[in-house]
């Protein structure tokens, strides 16, 4: 599989990742998406960008980790 079509899985996937992430990070708070209607706009705001933080850190990961398998895979196929 080349490089950049690894990189449009990831690009396909992102979104599904991100909202699965943040509602990891929720749950770990002790709330459902659903919940947060139900809360104060300050606080809502304040999860909102501490899940968001979350996510993106994870997101991070998962890409850097893709890269480096990618990297891996082609120094071994073409040895």
């Amino acid at each position: 599989m080349s490089t950049n079509n690894n990189q449009q899985i990831l690009d396909d996937i992102h979104p599904f990742l991100e909202e699965m992430l943040i509602e990891t990070y929720l749950e770990g708070k002790g709330y459902k998406i659903e919940d947060l209607k139900n809360l104060p706009e300050k606080e809502v705001k304040q999860l909102m960008k501490e899940a968001s933080t979350f996510a993106s850190g994870k997101l991070t990961e998962v890409e850097v980790k893709a890269r480096l398998m990618q990297v891996l895979h082609d120094a071994y196929i073409n040895e």
